[in-house]
Parts: structure tokens; sequence; C-alpha cells
């Protein structure tokens, strides 16, 4: 077998939702019928700013389709007009997306207070969809607006009764599920997005601290590709290096059985990834 001497990201792979630059390849100016755009043109012709598309792309509700020649982000007139055809747009799609942020947001839509609030988010009731990092470096979570409303017409004892004896037990071990249960969500919107084996073992292999990695691949070429092909992080995720180093703290298992769990799911995800290569006679995508 031989390395592959080009590894990237294919178009619908684990790539993360990049909204594109303004003014790029999808700015202004007349876009034949069947071309496809940049993302700050289909974010304007979907009616949404960056941060909503950029959702929007991350939970697969637009999909993008195969990137530039440099590797941005385009995404296909059909798939935009099929998004514009559907019934309530743009209202509807918006409503799809629409985040709270932080505790008393969420609390205003559920109608409870913050402390039955943060016990069902730390209980894992309630997964976030993304986080923030304040300026007293402290993780600010990110939930769907829709998901809390179903979840207040669904799970009225949870929001009104008593305290059940599973998150009894969790609140006197001092647990907080909202991590675990956020990378969940990510690696499952990022393995949705790629059938490509070396791109998923990709994406598991990003969520593990790296002695497991080293562990599971020996091998210093397969570590190269998986390097390449992780995907990026998440929108949002801050750039100033104190924020930063809080939220690396996010994206990595850090439970035993949570780190089982993906290491078992990239043991499986390699097993294919290297079977396609014995058939093509090279390491990585084809």
């Amino acid at each position: 077998m031989k390395l592959a001497t080009q590894v990237r990201p294919t178009g619908g792979g684990a790539a993360g939702p990049v909204a594109g630059p303004a003014g790029g390849a999808g700015g202004p100016g007349p876009v034949p019928p069947g071309a496809a755009v940049g993302g700050a043109r289909a974010a304007g012709e979907l009616g949404l700013n960056r941060s909503e598309f950029a959702r929007a792309v991350q939970l697969g509700i637009v999909r993008a389709g195969p990137p530039a020649p440099g590797g941005a982000a385009r995404y296909a007139r059909a798939e935009l007009e099929r998004l514009r055809a559907a019934e309530g747009f743009p209202e509807a799609l918006r409503a799809q997306v629409e985040t709270v942020a932080g505790a008393s947001a969420a609390c205003a839509v559920l109608g409870i207070g913050p402390t039955r609030f943060t016990r069902l988010a730390r209980c894992g009731h309630l997964t976030p969809v993304g986080y923030r990092i304040n300026r007293y470096r402290a993780v600010v979570w990110l939930y769907l607006a829709a998901e809390l409303r179903e979840f207040g017409e669904h799970r009225t004892a949870l929001l009104h009764g008593g305290v059940t004896p599973g998150d009894r037990e969790l609140m006197a071990r001092g647990a907080d599920l909202r991590p675990r249960r956020w990378r969940g969500r990510h690696v499952e919107l990022l393995l949705g997005r790629t059938a490509d084996p070396w791109e998923r073992a990709a994406v598991l292999a990003c969520v593990l601290p790296e002695e497991e990695v080293a562990l599971a691949v020996p091998d210093p070429a397969e570590r190269m590709v998986l390097a390449a092909l992780g995907p990026p992080a998440p929108y949002g995720h801050p750039q100033i290096p104190a924020a930063a180093a809080v939220a690396q703290r996010l994206l990595v298992a850090d439970q035993p059985d949570e780190v089982r769990w993906y290491r078992a799911g990239l043991d499986l995800a390699l097993a294919g990834a290297r079977a396609q290569s014995n058939a093509t006679g090279e390491r990585g995508p084809t």
C-alpha cells in the first residue's frame, strides 16, 4: 500500500459548517440557473444570517455540494430552490435553526426556574447544539429553541414534578452530562455527512485523547491521513487562545466509558478504511 498523495475531504465530508467569505465566490451578480454559489450568497438567498446558516449546515438542513477548487463550500442552486419551495419559508427555516444561549433564555422558553433547568441540563435531559465561551472564560451552552419547546410539551413531569432517582444519583455525584451530550450530537452530525471510511475514522479519532489515538493507530502514516481529514473546530469555536483552551476541553471525551465507546467506533471505522485501502492500493480517500 502507498500513502495517497493528496488527502482532502470531499463535498459531503466532515468539513465543518463554513459559510464562506462575504464578497467571494458567492458575491453579488447574476448566477446561472444550474450553478453553485458560496455560503454568503446562499445564506442571503435563504434569508439567514451567518450564524443561522452555519447552524443549518451543521444540522444537515442545508446540504453542501462539491467544494470549489480552493476547498470553499459551495451550495447547488437546486438545493437552495428545494429549501425555498418548502412550506412556511423562510419563517419555518429560521425556526429550525433558532438557538437560545444560556440558562436564563432557556428558562424563559420552558417557563421554569434556573435551578430546575440546570439540573435537567446537567443530568442529560437536554442536549446542547453548540457553545460559546464568555469573557469570564465560562462555557455558555446553546440550545435549539424548537427542541426546548418540544421538550416542554412532552416532558411536563420533568418540568413540574419531583426529582427522579436517576437524577438524584447524578446530582449526588456532581455529574454534568452537557459536554458529553454535545459531543455525541456533534459526532453524529459529522458522521451523517460522509460515507468515506477514512473520513469517518477521522471524525471518531478527533474526539479521542491523543494517547488513545496513538494506541488505536500505531502507523504514523495512517495518523497523518486521519489528521489531514479531521473536521475543523465547530462554528463559534473561539480564536482567542485563553478561550480556545477552555473550548478545546469540550471536544475530547473525558470519561472512561465514553472513551471506550469512541475507541470501539474508531476500530470499526479503521477496519473498513483499511479494507478499502487494500482493495484500491492506496491509504486514504479514493
